[in-house]
C-alpha cells in the first residue's frame, strides 16, 4: 500500500500499512487496481467515442468507480473487487464492439490496454510505479482532480444531468497518465484543463440542483431537536434526501441533515417538508460522537463516512458509492430507492439527544447574493466592507484546523467571509455579526458550491468596476482535505486566481519542483500563523 491522496496522510508523506482514514491496506491496493482497470477502459472508450459506439452505461460505471476511491467513501474490499470485475466485463464488451466495427487493431495496443483478470496481479498498479517524482506528482494531481470531477458528475447524473465533454475528459486524462512521452509541461497543461472541466462540472451540478430543487434562499436553519424519532442524513446526495423525505411523510419520523447536507435546508423544494426539521451536529469527523447520540438511523449518501462505532453499527446505512463492512448497503433500481427498512427502524428509536439549540444561517448562493448586489456594493463603496475572504473547502480532525476558527474570529469587523464546504463548521456558529444586515459569514453551500463563490466574486467585482478579480478586495484562505477540494483548487487556478493561501498542510503528492511551478505561476502560499496570514491577506 502507498496512499497520499488526503491531507492527513501518515507523517505528511503517505500511508503504507493502513490509511489514517481507516482504510485497510488490502482495500488501498484494490483501489489502485481499479484505477488501473479504469485507465484501460478509458483507452477503449476513447476509441469507441470516435467510432460513435460509446454507451452511457460506461460513463455511469466510470463515475461510480472513480467516486468509490475518494477518501472516506467505500472501505469494502468486496465493493472495490466487484467494480474491478464489472470493469473487466465492460472492457471486453467495448473491445468486442470496436473489433466488430473494424475500429481497433489488436497488433498495436499499448500496455495499459492489455490488462486482464489473469495478468492484473502481475502489474505494478501503485502510485510509485511512476519513478520520476515530478511526473508522478503531476499524474496523481490529474487523477485526484478527475476523482473530484467524477464525484460531482455522479451527483448531477443522479438528477438526470450529464456532460459528454466532461466524461470525455475523464477518459483523456486517465489515458494521458499512462503516456510516458508526455513531458512535465504537457502534464501541467493537462492539470489546468482538469481545473477547467472542474468548473464545468460544478456548473453542471449547480444547474441540476437548482433545476430540481430551486435556487437556495437565505435561511435560518434550526440546530435543535424535536421529540419525535428521527433519521439523520449525511454525505452530499440531495436526490437521496428527496426520496427519503417523500417516503417519510406522515410517518411521524423527523429528518435531520448532517455535515455537508446542511445546505439542503435552504432549497425551496426541501422547505415544503415540515418534517425536515433542521441540522444535527457538525462536520464529518464529529460523526462517531454525533451518530451515537442521535439514537435513530443514519443514512450515508456519499463520501465522508468514518469507521462506525459498534454502538450504532446496526442503525447506519449506506447507499450509492459509499460502503463499509458490516453496514447495510441499499441499492436502488432505475434511480429509485426503498428506505422502508430505515423508516421502520426509526419508529422504534428514541428521539435524538439535543446537542445544541438555536439557528445558523445558510443559503447564500450566487442567486441570492447577487439579487442584493447593490446593497453589498454600496457597503463596499461606503468603506463598511473592506475585504472579502474566501474560506471555502474542507474540515478535518487535526488540531491545526483550529487555525481557521482563530482566523475567522480575528478578522476585522469590516470583512465578510465567503464560504462553502464543511470548512464552514469551524466558524459558522460564531457570533460574528453583520454589516448593515449583511451577515459576515455568507455560506454558499456544499463544497461543489465553491462555483457559486466564484460567480459571486465575479458579479460583485464587475459592479465595482474591476476587470481583474485579482485586483479586487478579495483574498483566498482555502482549507483542503480530499480530492474534491483538489479539484476546486485546480478550478481556481485555471481561472487565473492568484495568491491563494492553502492549508493546513500542503499536499504530499505535490513534489518540490511542481510546487515551485505553482508558486511561480500562481503564488500559492502555505498558511503560517493567523497574525502573519492576516497581515498578508488584508493588504
Amino acid at each position: 500500500m502507498f496512499c497520499y491522496q488526503c491531507e492527513e496522510t501518515m507523517n505528511g508523506e503517505g500511508c503504507t500499512k493502513n490509511g489514517v482514514c481507516g482504510k485497510k491496506g488490502e482495500v488501498a491496493d484494490l483501489q489502485d487496481d481499479l484505477i488501473y482497470v479504469l485507465k484501460s477502459i478509458a483507452f477503449y472508450n476513447k476509441k469507441a467515442r470516435k467510432a460513435g459506439i460509446s454507451e452511457e452505461s460506461t460513463d455511469d460505471f466510470m463515475l461510480d468507480a472513480l467516486f468509490s476511491t475518494i477518501t472516506n467513501t467505500d472501505f469494502r474490499a468486496t465493493g472495490i473487487q466487484d467494480r474491478i470485475d464489472r470493469g473487466f466485463k465492460l472492457q471486453d464488451e467495448i473491445k468486442q464492439k470496436l473489433l466488430d466495427n473494424n475500429a481497433l487493431d489488436e497488433n498495436y495496443l499499448p500496455e495499459i490496454a492489455t490488462v486482464s483478470p489473469e495478468n492484473l496481479k502481475d502489474r505494478n498498479t501503485g502510485i510509485l510505479a511512476t519513478e520520476n517524482e515530478d511526473i508522478r506528482s503531476l499524474r496523481e494531481l490529474v487523477i485526484f482532480g478527475i476523482k473530484g470531477i467524477a464525484a460531482y458528475a455522479h451527483h448531477a447524473m443522479m438528477l438526470g444531468q450529464t456532460n459528454k465533454k466532461v466524461n470525455s475528459f475523464i477518459e483523456e486524462g486517465l489515458v494521458a497518465t499512462t503516456d510516458d512521452s508526455l513531458t512535465d509541461k504537457k502534464l501541467i497543461s493537462l492539470v489546468l484543463k482538469c481545473g477547467e472541466k472542474g468548473f464545468d462540472v460544478m456548473a453542471l451540478l449547480d444547474m441540476a440542483n437548482t433545476a430540481t430543487f430551486g435556487n437556495p434562499e437565505p435561511t435560518e436553519v434550526n440546530i435543535g431537536t424535536r421529540n419525535n424519532p428521527g433519521i439523520l442524513v449525511s454525505g452530499h446526495d440531495l436526490n437521496d434526501l428527496k426520496q427519503l423525505l417523500d417516503q417519510t411523510q406522515g410517518t411521524g419520523v423527523d429528518v435531520y441533515t448532517h455535515g455537508e447536507m446542511l445546505p439542503a435546508n435552504s432549497y425551496p423544494e426541501f422547505k415544503k417538508y415540515e418534517h425536515l426539521v433542521g441540522n444535527y451536529g457538525g462536520s464529518w469527523w464529529h460523526q462517531t460522537k454525533e451518530f451515537d447520540s442521535f439514537n435513530g438511523p443514519i443514512l450515508m449518501t456519499s463520501n465522508c463516512i468514518v469507521p462506525p462505532k459498534k454502538t450504532y453499527l446496526d442503525r447506519i446505512y449506506t447507499t450509492g458509492s459509499v460502503g463499509f463492512d458490516g453496514v447495510t448497503h441499499l441499492i436502488g433500481k432505475e434511480g429509485q430507492k426503498d428506505f422502508s427498512a430505515i423508516i421502520e427502524q426509526a419508529k422504534k428509536c428514541e428521539p435524538p439527544v439535543q446537542l445544541e439549540e438555536g439557528t445558523i444561517m445558510g443559503g447564500f448562493a450566487y442567486n441570492s447574493v447577487l439579487s442584493v448586489a447593490d446593497k453589498v456594493v454600496d457597503a463596499v463603496k461606503a468603506g463598511k466592507i473592506k475585504k472579502f475572504i474566501v474560506m471555502a473547502g474542507c474540515d478535518g480532525r487535526q488540531k491545526d484546523r483550529q487555525y481557521y476558527t482563530d482566523f475567522a474570529e480575528a478578522l476585522p469587523k469590516d470583512t465578510v467571509i465567503l464560504t462553502a464546504g464543511c470548512a464552514k463548521y469551524r466558524y459558522n456558529k460564531l457570533d460574528l455579526g453583520d454589516i448593515d444586515g449583511i451577515p459576515r459569514v455568507l455560506d454558499a453551500g456544499q463544497c461543489n458550491d465553491s462555483f457559486s463563490l466564484v460567480i459571486i466574486a465575479q458579479g460583485l467585482m464587475a459592479r465595482l468596476g474591476f476587470t481583474d478579480v485579482n485586483e479586487a478586495p478579495i483574498s483566498y484562505n482555502i482549507a483542503w482535505y480530499e480530492q474534491k477540494a483538489v479539484l476546486v483548487l485546480l478550478a481556481l487556478l485555471r481561472m487565473g486566481i492568484q495568491d491563494i493561501t492553502l492549508g493546513p498542510k500542503l499536499p504530499a503528492f505535490v513534489s518540490p519542483n511542481v510546487l515551485n511551478v505553482l508558486v511561480n505561476e500562481f503564488n500559492i502560499t502555505p498558511n503560517t500563523t493567523v497574525e502573519e496570514d492576516m497581515e498578508r491577506l488584508l493588504k
